[in-house]
């Protein structure tokens, strides 16, 4: 694997002032895949200054829409043209099976291809005349970008949540430093190769790689940045938004979630059972809107159960370079250490622990976990309320359609829900019950780039994708001019 032992600032490959270097490991043999350059405030200062002068002074946000789109369409096919390596890549630095980094690197490119087409049009759509009460005025609401952003990124979608905040904001005209996560740093470097060989003007994307303490943090109080895009947990959400505050900064913030699955009766139980496992194991369950409260009418109650026990212990785990890998190791001992700890917790709770909860057999090495299941379990148990990161899905019935909405909304997330059941309008119904930012109906988890993404409650703040991505690295701007011959005639008569 090539040296990712540089950070990119400027258009160039530099090394960290005080040359400093942590390592990234290999969730699956616990073994150093890489070491990675570790940036400190005086890197963060350099980067922001870079990306400051290329926004006020270099070409990327004077650009017409469609120059700065034929760019973005050069990063997307560069990530097509790597997308294999990029995904291997991406299974050795997160532990997820190789298929679904190769489906994450495929959204990807797609997002930049996206924002492309939206950066196209941009210029048609930059200004709306403003109808005035006033006949001897005109007016225009006119877009402009932010500024200069700081993103910092987690460790579960490592290129596509990049992509979700570097494809908006280039493509509105911002400039960009990028901290992804020091657990998986790889695949921005990469990001920002692909970059530099389409042409992107220098600093327009700056990539920081580094501890949160040392990097992420400067960057968060960095009085040079315009606005702070960030996704991750509500602590350290919490943080960038006080951080934000001493310098009134534009802020979006994608947070955690504990997000609801209602399956009533009527649902068709496999259905209900392979969609209950998508929502919950798909990238190894470390997924911000992962339905992890599932409440199932009596019903169906034991039946679900049976089912969803039965066809969880035949899930393959092991390797995601491996073929028919379903399930990989979790990112990092330390989110492996907390997994197991919330099961322990779950039991001590008094939840029923139906499969799962432990380290594979067959797997003495790498931060592997057998898909847990917890059924019956009380509404006030810690497992019940709070964030868990893993695979581990939580169970209760429920009776009537009141009683799920309630329970389903007794949390102080609101990112994504749930609901199945053949009865279309008692879906509908529930969907707009749901005090959530995303809801599926009769699936859970799948995404798109058109569609908005966020939350309400403590999940966040803003939306991300469509058209709302791009609205959050917009100002707008109020122009107003008089058009009247007469003079105005206020103090001069």
């Amino acid at each position: 694997m090539k040296s990712y032992g540089q950070l990119f600032i400027g258009g160039r490959w530099v090394a960290p002032i005080h040359n400093g270097r942590f390592d990234t490991i290999d969730p699956a043999s616990e073994e150093v895949i890489a070491s990675v350059a570790a940036a400190t405030a005086e890197d963060i200062d350099i980067a922001v200054k870079a990306a400051r002068k290329a926004f006020d002074e270099g070409p990327w946000p004077r650009m017409r829409g469609a120059e700065r789109a034929a760019v973005l369409r050069r990063i997307g096919k560069g990530i097509r043209d790597r997308l294999q390596a990029l995904a291997e890549i991406e299974v050795r630095d997160n532990g997820k099976p190789l298929p679904e980094a190769l489906w994450d690197l495929g959204d990807a490119a797609g997002c930049f291809e996206f924002y492309a087409g939206l950066a196209e049009k941009f210029d048609d759509s930059a200004e709306t005349p403003v109808a005035l009460p006033d006949a001897r005025f005109s007016s225009v609401a006119r877009k402009e970008p932010v500024g200069v952003a700081g993103a910092v990124i987690p460790w579960n979608f490592p290129m596509l949540m990049a992509a979700w905040k570097v494809a908006p904001a280039l493509a509105a005209g911002c400039t960009m430093v990028l901290k992804p996560s020091e657990l998986t740093p790889l695949t921005a470097l990469e990001l920002a190769d692909i970059a530099a060989n389409a042409d992107l003007p220098p600093g327009v994307l700056n990539v920081v790689t580094g501890l949160g303490k040392d990097a992420g943090a400067p960057l968060s109080e960095h009085p040079g940045i315009d606005k702070l895009a960030f996704t991750g947990s509500v602590p350290t959400g919490s943080r960038i938004m006080q951080a934000a505050a001493r310098d009134i900064k534009n802020v979006s913030l994608e947070l955690g979630g504990k997000s609801p699955f209602i399956v009533f009766d009527d649902s068709e139980i496999d259905a209900a059972v392979e969609w209950i496992m998508f929502g919950i194991f798909w990238n190894q369950g470390e997924v911000c809107s992962a339905t992890s409260r599932v409440l199932v009418q009596r019903g169906i109650y034991d039946r679900l159960l049976e089912r969803l026990e039965e066809e969880t212990r035949k899930i393959s785990i092991g390797n995601g370079l491996k073929d028919g890998v379903l399930l990989g190791p979790l990112a990092s001992k330390g989110q492996f250490d907390k997994v197991r700890e919330a099961v322990e917790r779950g039991v001590s709770e008094g939840a029923r622990l139906v499969a799962g909860g432990t380290r594979p057999a067959h797997l003495d090495k790498g931060y592997f976990l057998e898909p847990a299941i917890f059924a019956d379990v009380p509404v006030d148990s810690w497992i019940w309320n709070e964030e868990i990161f893993g695979p581990v899905v939580c169970i209760r019935p429920f009776d009537d359609e009141a009683e799920a909405v309630r329970s389903a909304n007794d949390s102080r997330f609101g990112l994504a829900a749930a609901v199945m059941s053949r009865d279309t309008a008692r879906c509908e119904r529930v969907a707009r019950a749901l005090r959530a930012g995303i809801v599926w109906i009769n699936c859970s988890q799948p995404t798109f780039t058109e569609a908005p993404w966020g939350g309400y409650k403590q999940s966040g703040i803003g939306r991300e994708l469509g058209e709302w991505g791009l609205n959050n690295y917009l100002e707008t701007k109020q122009i107003t001019r008089y058009e009247s011959g007469e003079p105005w005639g206020w103090y001069i008569k």
